[in-house]
């Protein structure tokens, strides 16, 4: 694992600082906080905002309000307490840690104690469960703004493993903060709620659009799901592996599949891991 930056950052996160430790724990603790925007500033005053210390009123003014940079960032609207006001930040006594995670690493597996949900703030993420048989099936791809490991609220342990596939940037929350939140003010409920069916949707859209149809449309689909938006014409492209593992085919299937439309021009990579797509034409595949 490369060296991280040694020098301590002070960012504005929302609620607290985020103090880029030297001496943070393991798994690239960049610091702790709730992280709203995650932009670099100069601090007036950190002395009560250090987590597990208290907050000064003034610091949580200035961290919910924040610059313009701050009030203007998309991941503020995404993330699990966009909801909540200014004195539903008294309620949290617990250290957020916003974590760095690099490809291949895992947020979690199912045999973790399940203490903690993660918001996804950059990189992708994939679901494995493992089958019986001692296959895997890739149920779900986790981008930025997503929750994952809500079933931990519940009381119930990690269903999946959570696998990094693009370096990962995740605000670590532990249930017992949202648990109180939710006891506490109804302003989270929303959120919540809001999670559980973007999550009852996902698996929905996998069952229909990649478990579904031929080999060809299914990839096609995929790939187009992996856009950031209607409009973007280039993805991250899973390994032959992985793209088997979620629309239901074998890897060797996959790589042929993706060679045919690489021939037809309608996929070209860009690097080992990022494709250029022709949408106009994967679309029509999908159709089929």
């Amino acid at each position: 694992m490369p060296a991280r930056d040694r020098r301590p950052v002070i960012h504005r996160a929302g609620l607290f600082y985020v103090l880029a430790s030297p001496a943070g724990p393991e798994r690239g603790v960049v610091g702790r906080g709730i992280i709203l925007a995650g932009v670099p500033v100069d601090p007036p005053n950190i002395t009560n905002a250090y987590p597990g210390a208290g907050l000064d009123v003034r610091d949580i003014e200035i961290a919910w309000n924040g610059p313009p940079q701050c009030r203007q960032c998309s991941i503020r609207d995404l993330v699990l307490f966009a909801d909540l006001r200014h004195d539903d930040f008294q309620l949290i006594h617990k250290p957020i840690d916003e974590l760095r995670f690099g490809v291949g690493e895992t947020l979690y597996r199912p045999v973790d104690h399940p203490a903690h949900v993660f918001t996804v703030r950059e990189g992708l993420v994939k679901l494995v469960q493992y089958l019986p048989n001692g296959g895997l099936r890739i149920v779900r791809l986790l981008k930025q703004g997503d929750v994952v490991g809500l079933e931990v609220l519940l009381g119930q342990p990690y269903q999946h493993e959570a696998v990094v596939l693009e370096a990962v940037l995740a605000c670590h929350i532990p249930v017992s903060v949202i648990d109180r939140l939710s006891h506490d003010t109804p302003r989270l409920h929303r959120q919540l709620l809001a999670r559980w069916q973007r999550a009852v949707s996902e698996a929905d859209a996998w069952i229909t659009d990649l478990s579904t149809g031929p080999a060809q449309s299914r990839v096609a689909r995929l790939l187009l799901r992996l856009t950031g938006s209607p409009s973007e014409d280039h993805c991250y492209l899973p390994t032959r592996e992985d793209i088997g593992a979620m629309v239901g085919i074998t890897s060797e299937t996959a790589s042929r599949v993706v060679a045919e439309l690489k021939r037809h021009g309608l996929v070209s990579e860009l690097d080992a891991k990022h494709a250029r797509l022709n949408r106009d034409g994967l679309e029509r595949i999908s159709l089929r």
